[in-house]
């Protein structure tokens, strides 16, 4: 089995945070601070933690406070290199950016914006399975049920847990359902979809085309709290949980 520390994880950070304005304006979405440290700084030091040593940082507005922060990443115990976007090119434009820095094997990807704690070498296990017994697999999806899916759009899975459907969020999603989690294991041939030089979303737009192209999505169902941090009452709700467990930590080593 591949191990995590021979993987690369793509994180998606090029986001301006527009919807995030309000409470964070100075920076990219991903470098606002939590628990006194960027997000993106949690997000990679949980990358390392779990065995994943080589990062690669899809970049965009104010590019210039991420690589300044995190240089090559070895005060992290990661290596970083950057993607560098001249313009917004979305998730999916994002990674096919990225593509010369993902390998030729399967990669991680993981929006810089959202966080969910999952297994990842569990996940790599899982889409090494699914490749294994459907050759046509270019992708495994993290997902995980909220009670309410309209924020969100929901994916449809069967019974071996075969993406099936994606529907858009809308108010007709009302209620609990499963989402992507914004965590991926991927392999190159999903990015030959994406046209380079394009504004293209790989939830919207690429996942969707795969099916149509009757090649083979995966979803891993997971249990926990996800929580996106592109709102600012979701950027509210990360600010208080990270709070509640350093509060916690600290009250354990009182004991």
């Amino acid at each position: 089995m591949t191990a995590l520390a021979d993987i690369p994880a793509l994180i998606l950070a090029g986001g301006a945070g527009t919807r995030l304005r309000s409470v964070v304006s100075d920076r990219p979405k991903s470098m606002a601070r939590v628990a006194g440290r960027p997000f993106l700084e949690l997000q990679i030091g949980w990358l390392a933690r779990q065995g994943v040593r080589n990062v690669v940082l899809c970049t965009g507005y104010l590019h210039e406070h991420v690589l300044a922060h995190f240089g090559n990443g070895r005060a992290l115990g990661v290596h970083i290199e950057y993607s560098v976007e001249g313009s917004p090119l979305g998730t999916g434009g994002a990674l096919k950016l990225a593509e010369p820095l993902a390998g030729r094997g399967p990669f991680l990807a993981l929006n810089g914006d959202s966080f969910l704690d999952a297994d990842l070498a569990g996940l790599v296990c899982a889409h090494a399975a699914h490749r294994a017994t459907l050759a046509s697999c270019v992708g495994t999806l993290v997902l995980c049920t909220v009670p309410d899916a309209r924020e969100f759009g929901s994916v449809q899975i069967d019974a071996r847990r075969r993406v099936v459907r994606f529907d858009e969020k809308s108010e007709a999603q009302a209620g609990p359902a499963l989402v992507s989690a914004g965590v991926y294991c991927l392999e190159p041939a999903l990015l030959e979809l994406v046209a380079p030089g394009r504004n293209v979303s790989l939830e919207r737009e690429t996942f969707p085309l795969a099916l149509s192209k009757h090649l083979a999505l995966f979803g891993q169902p997971v249990e926990g709290g996800f929580v996106d941090i592109g709102t600012p009452w979701g950027y509210e709700r990360m600010c208080r949980q990270l709070e509640q467990q350093l509060e916690q930590q600290l009250e354990q080593q009182k004991e």
